[in-house]
C-alpha cells in the first residue's frame, strides 16, 4: 500500500480539475472516487508518473460515461422517432416532456445513481454485473437503484 502514496497526493488536485471541467463538484468527487478505486484495485508493478496515470484514469472513466450518455440519448431519440412517426402528435409531445423530466430528475442525482439506473434500465445489465463493473457490493447497487427510483417517483409523480 505504500506505493499508493504518490496517488493520494493528487486527490484534491483531481477534484479541482474535474470540478472545472464538469462544472459540478459532486460529479468531480464521484469521478475522483471512481478513479482512485480503479487505480487502487488494479495495482501496477511500478507507475512512473502517478499524477499523469491518475488523470488519465479519470479521463478514461469520464469518456466512458459520456459514451454511455450518448448511447442513452440515441435510445431516447429512437423512441422519439417512433412516436413522431405515429399518427398521434399528443403521444410524441407527451414522450418528449416525460423524457425531459426524467433527464432533469436524473441530473439531480449523484453519478453512481445515474450509472446504476442507466446500466440496469437501459443497457439491461444485472445488479451483479453492475456491482462488479463499479467495484461495489450488490447491496450497494440495489440501494442506488432504490434511491434513484424513489427520486424519480417524487419528481415525476409517476410509477417508475
Amino acid at each position: 500500500m505504500s506505493g499508493h502514496k504518490g496517488f493520494l497526493d493528487h486527490y484534491h488536485e483531481l477534484i479541482g480539475t474535474w470540478t472545472r471541467k464538469l462544472r459540478s463538484r459532486q460529479q468531480a468527487e464521484d469521478l475522483t472516487h471512481d478513479a482512485f478505486v480503479r487505480v487502487l484495485e488494479n495495482p501496477r508493478e511500478q507507475v512512473e508518473q502517478p499524477r499523469a496515470y491518475l488523470h488519465q484514469t479519470a479521463r478514461n472513466i469520464a469518456v466512458d460515461g459520456f459514451r454511455r450518455e450518448d448511447r442513452r440519448q440515441a435510445l431516447a431519440l429512437e423512441a422519439f422517432d417512433e412516436a413522431a412517426s405515429s399518427s398521434d402528435p399528443e403521444a410524441y409531445v407527451h414522450a418528449l416532456e416525460l423524457a425531459e423530466s426524467v433527464e432533469r430528475a436524473l441530473a439531480e442525482l449523484p453519478l453512481n445513481c445515474r450509472r446504476v439506473f442507466i446500466w440496469q434500465k437501459i443497457e439491461g445489465l444485472t445488479q451483479a454485473e453492475i456491482a462488479e463493473r463499479m467495484g461495489l457490493t450488490k447491496n450497494m447497487v440495489e440501494k442506488y437503484m432504490i434511491r434513484t427510483l424513489r427520486h424519480l417517483r417524487e419528481h415525476l409523480d409517476v410509477s417508475a
